[in-house]
Formats: C-alpha cells, sequence, structure tokens
C-alpha cells in the first residue's frame, strides 16, 4: 500500500465519526503523523502534494478528479480500472491512473451520494446527474462480466445560444434564423442524430430564443437540458425505493407538466412509451421540442411513430402515423463528422398539402 493510500484510509477512518468538511484538514493531519510514526519515514516527501491528492481522495472523486474538471475532455468511461478512456477532441484515448475496483466503487458512491438514486444487485443501472451537471451512468455485475462499467458525459460549462452555433459553422446563418422563426411561431420541433452529435445543444441552443412571456417545463431521466430563461421549471424520472415504490416515470412527468401552464414542454430524449403522451400533448396546441436517437431525420420521424406503441397492443399505428403527421413540424438531424465537428445535417419541414408525400427538405 503506498503512503498516499495509507494517509487516505487513516484519514477517512478518522473521519468516521465526524465526517463534516470542516475536520479534513485535521483528519489528513493526524493521518500523516501515523504514518510517519508507524513506519519511521523521514519528512522528505511533498507534503503539500500529499495533502492534495488525500484531499481529492476524501472530498472529491480520486484519481479521477482532474479528469472530470478538464474542461475539454467531453466524456470519459471506465471498463475496467486498468482500462479508463477519455473523448476529447473527437479522439480516443487511453490513460493509466493507477486505480483500483475499490477505487472506482468509491468515486461512483460519492457521485451518487447526492443524487437520491442508488446501484445494488437488484437495481444493477443508474442513471444520475452529477453536481457540476456531468452525466454519470453505472452498470455493475453481474450484468457486466466482472468490472464496474462507468460513462460519464460532461457538458459545456456555459449555454450556446443560436448566434454561437452558426460561429461554430454548425448552421448557416440562414438556416439559424429560418429555425428562430419556426420556433418563435410555436411550431413542434424534433431534432434527432447520433450519441454527441450535438442535439441537446443544439436544443439549448433554441430554448435561449424563448420570449419572456414564455413558461418552459423540461422533462428527462437526467437534467441535462439547461436555459437562462427566468420562468423554466425542469423534473426528472426517479427509479422506484427499495421497497419497489415510488417510481416516476417520465410518462406520469408529461401529464403532470399539462397541469403547470406550460407555453413550451420539452422532453431532453424520447425514447419509450412517453413519445405517445407526448404526441398527446403537442395535439392539445402546447408546443413542444424534444430530441431522438435516429440515423436521419426520415428515420427519427419513423421512431416517432413507433414509439408510442410500446404504451399497449390497443394502441393503432394509423393513429399514432397520422398523429405524427399533423403534430410534428420541423425535424433538425445533427451529425458528428470524423473531425468532430458538430453540425445541423438536415432540415425537414412538414408538407400537409394535398399530393405531397408530408416532408419537404430545406435547402441548407
Amino acid at each position: 500500500m503506498t503512503p498516499i493510500t495509507q494517509i487516505t484510509e487513516l484519514a477517512r477512518a478518522i473521519l468516521a465519526d465526524s465526517p463534516s468538511d470542516a475536520d479534513v484538514e485535521s483528519a489528513i493531519s493526524k493521518a500523516i503523523d501515523l504514518v510517519y510514526e508507524q513506519g519511521g519515514s523521514s519528512r522528505d516527501w511533498d507534503e503539500s502534494t500529499i495533502r492534495k491528492s488525500v484531499e481529492s481522495a476524501l472530498l472529491g472523486y480520486g484519481s479521477l478528479q482532474e479528469i472530470i474538471q478538464d474542461p475539454e475532455i467531453e466524456e470519459i468511461w471506465i471498463n475496467s480500472p486498468d482500462r479508463v478512456f477519455i473523448s476529447k477532441n473527437a479522439e480516443t484515448t487511453q490513460l493509466h491512473l493507477g486505480l483500483d475496483g475499490l477505487a472506482v466503487r468509491q468515486a461512483v458512491e460519492k457521485m451518487l451520494r447526492d443524487s437520491g438514486r442508488r446501484l445494488d444487485r437488484s437495481e444493477p443501472f443508474v442513471d444520475a446527474t452529477l453536481a457540476n451537471g456531468s452525466r454519470l451512468h453505472v452498470v455493475i455485475p453481474d450484468v457486466t462480466r466482472e468490472n464496474w462499467a462507468v460513462n460519464i458525459r460532461k457538458f459545456p460549462s456555459t449555454i450556446l445560444k443560436m448566434s454561437d452555433l452558426v460561429k461554430r459553422n454548425s448552421l448557416s446563418h440562414e438556416l439559424a434564423e429560418f429555425i428562430k422563426s419556426q420556433f418563435h411561431l410555436g411550431k413542434n420541433i424534433l431534432i434527432s442524430g447520433a450519441t454527441q452529435a450535438g442535439k441537446t445543444t443544439a436544443l439549448c441552443a433554441l430554448l435561449e430564443e424563448s420570449k419572456l412571456g414564455d413558461r418552459l417545463i423540461s422533462i428527462e431521466e437526467t437534467f441535462e437540458v439547461r436555459t437562462s430563461h427566468l420562468d423554466w421549471v425542469a423534473m426528472q424520472s426517479r427509479q422506484a425505493n427499495l421497497e419497489g415504490v415510488g417510481e416516476i416515470t417520465l410518462r406520469r412527468l408529461v401529464r403532470e407538466a399539462l397541469r403547470m401552464r406550460p407555453t413550451r414542454l420539452i422532453i431532453g430524449e424520447v425514447r419509450q412509451a412517453e413519445a405517445l403522451d407526448l404526441l398527446i400533448a403537442l395535439n392539445s396546441g402546447i408546443a413542444g421540442i424534444c430530441t431522438i436517437h435516429a440515423n436521419s431525420a426520415l428515420d427519427a420521424i419513423e421512431k416517432l411513430k413507433l414509439l408510442p406503441l410500446l404504451a399497449g397492443e390497443n394502441i393503432p399505428a394509423k393513429f399514432v402515423s397520422e398523429t405524427v403527421q399533423r403534430t410534428i413540424d420541423v425535424v433538425l438531424h445533427a451529425k458528428m463528422d470524423d473531425f468532430g465537428k458538430r453540425k445541423i445535417a438536415e432540415v425537414l419541414v412538414a408538407s400537409r398539402g394535398i399530393g405531397t408525400n408530408g416532408w419537404e427538405r430545406v435547402q441548407l
């Protein structure tokens, strides 16, 4: 066991009876003294470096703390303690952090501490939002073969506006103005794309265009949507407790949102049967915007026609298809190229006239 590990474990034991942050510095000092006394070591270490490492282990996320704080790293994933990877500037790099299984578990437990979400053999998956806004996803054995699988998806600290996306060449000025006009007209907008294509970034940029009188209600599995708009309520789903009660689904949240006087309903990502409740809400005159995983704009439309069927066998496919055609006005498809550049690659607008195929492609 390394001296830093020894000091960390001793300090953790000292804090067990008094775990407030105010006692951390004192506990570290006592632990350092004990290690020196027990091992007869001379004080030729860089004590400030030791203290920083131990504080990070006790209050932060240990060896993961630095990469979690690095604003240039977009995603971190851990396949096993010795297989840690990051995505930075669209490139994947393996890091060697000297982690072990205990360090990974302790870091995850700290991440979950304030989320109210649990992780155990009866609930081997978890999604949670970290204090810095990052999204955490964890899977544990025996769903995984041996090690905890951890993904941390990070988000920019600043909220981009449509003008920022134009400056980044994610779309043209003319297209940005068109999309903004559709948003201001209360059109229902579906944003599609693959993982990390920039769907949530585009959604948040549009929300920044909200008018003063707009009331936004957002619904997600874990908090990711962000906006500086003042009249905004964010809600997330909740898993059941140990007794199997207390679950709050996205479907329930959609229904609750309708009682909250929204002028715009936002669903962070449509994945399952909540698509039916979304379509019903949009069909009642409430403007909506949401994201969906799909390979193209047309695929997104077809997927939105399939997901509501998960709500039950008595849902007519024809009713769902017609409702999608009546309610979805604009589809934006986001894409990331091989160089890590994100852009709006397709835009479809509903065409409800006789003799059309239902959708018109906007010239980019």
